[in-house]
């Protein structure tokens, strides 16, 4: 169990108490949702109404075995196959589903697995996000890396022959400001070819800078495309605003990052209408910007000890599967990435199937590379970790396992000129 995220309101003031209650008991305490706050951009596009749209008409118990059938006898899965492969008509033809992503994976990804490593540079966080190991109300270790820190524990990673990070934060300004970042960018060029960011969004003036900081491309967790859940879960802070995050991707792309990835975080409500809203928000904003390279993660909720107040929705390996495979399909030359929230034997299995990309040697918590790479004990302060890893083996490990699968692990293919 993720005892991280039980939220421990010993350390609160009485007035912080009082705050937290009313933002869990009383909806009309919080701001609303889907306004946007002071300082965030608003920019003009379709594909939130052509998403959502979508979404909210989507009855996937009304489509059935046939439908399963013709999708997969199609050679173009149009929107409505993808529909049926998602529905709980395809679960009996995972098998069939699964032979067809293989094929398709291999078209035009051959046998190659790509390899990276996620960094947290800092943890602290300004969202009350309930079912998040960082929210600002729970009582964990804070800590934000220093420049030389960034830099020891980027040398550390690159020493096992990782070439690609991806540099995380907690959501705070405050605390990890665009500045910040944008020094954790320019010192990760010095060690890894490849450099992604998961943080919090931000304008597109601020994603122009980032990318000239060294960033290549930008992850952002839609946690949920349903707005109603999503204003339950996000009680406090600028994560709060559902649109604002919902273009982030676009803003990127307009301010040159050369790539961007998408999720949903599967549990927090349904997973089949979240995973169609993910993988139609990959295919709109592909269509109009043909140029750019996009990717979608699959993560599902870890285990958590507050469930009353969450309320998870059980997302089973083989519907994990399912989900993955009807991405394969539908969107080919998507990169998908399965994190280190599942299983060894899991990511082993999906690899040879829908997956294209893994995390490998992570770490969720802040400052401990040295002593998770080399088994050394430090007397440094580290921070606490977001959530709990299913799968911690090592780049090395990872790199042999995936060999033994006959496939062909890959660090970078980019060339800079």
């Amino acid at each position: 169990m993720d005892n991280q995220f039980f939220v421990d309101s010993a350390h609160l003031s009485p007035k912080a108490l009082e705050k937290k209650h009313r933002l869990e008991t009383d909806p009309s305490f919080r701001k609303n949702h889907m306004e946007y706050l002071p300082g965030m951009e608003q920019i003009e596009s379709d594909i939130c109404a052509r998403v959502i749209g979508q979404m909210q008409s989507y009855d996937y118990n009304a489509y059935t075995a046939r439908d399963v059938r013709a999708a997969l006898e199609h050679e173009t899965c149009s929107v409505e196959d993808f529909k049926a492969l998602l529905s709980p008509a395809a679960e009996p033809f995972l098998e069939q589903m699964a032979q067809r992503a293989r094929e398709e994976t291999s078209k035009h990804f051959g046998n190659t697995v790509y390899l990276f490593t996620p960094l947290y540079i800092a943890n602290y966080c300004e969202n009350y996000c309930v079912y998040c190991g960082f929210n600002c109300y729970n009582h964990i270790q804070r800590m934000k890396l220093t420049p030389e820190q960034i830099e020891k524990e980027m040398r550390i990673i690159a020493e096992s022959g990782m070439e690609e990070i991806l540099l995380l934060t907690g959501e705070s300004r405050g605390q990890s400001d665009v500045a910040y970042i944008g020094e954790a960018c320019k010192l990760a060029r010095k060690y890894f070819r490849m450099v992604g960011l998961e943080i919090y969004p931000v304008n597109t003036d601020e994603y122009r800078y980032l990318h000239e900081c060294g960033a290549d491309y930008v992850t952002v967790f839609q946690e949920t495309y349903d707005a109603d859940r999503y204003e339950q879960l996000h009680l406090l802070g600028h994560k709060r605003v559902w649109p604002y995050r919902f273009d982030a991707q676009e803003r990127a792309l307009r301010g040159g990052m050369r790539g961007v990835a998408f999720s949903a975080l599967l549990g927090l409500s349904d997973f089949r209408k979240d995973a169609l809203a993910s993988a139609l928000h990959v295919y709109y904003l592909q269509r109009k910007y043909p140029h750019a390279e996009m990717s979608l993660s699959c993560p599902r909720l870890r285990p958590i000890i507050n469930n009353d107040k969450i309320n998870p929705l059980d997302v089973h390996e083989k519907q994990l599967c399912q989900v993955l495979c009807a991405y394969r399909i539908f969107l080919p030359f998507v990169g998908i990435t399965v994190s280190s929230r599942e299983s060894a034997a899991f990511r082993n299995g999906i690899v040879k199937i829908a997956a294209t990309k893994v995390s490998a040697g992570v770490s969720t918590g802040i400052g401990d590379h040295e002593s998770k790479y080399s088994g050394k004990e430090t007397d440094e302060v580290q921070g606490d970790e977001q959530f709990e890893i299913n799968d911690n083996r090592s780049l090395g490990k990872m790199y042999s396992d995936i060999a033994d699968e006959g496939l062909q692990p890959v660090l970078n293919d980019y060339l800079y000129v």
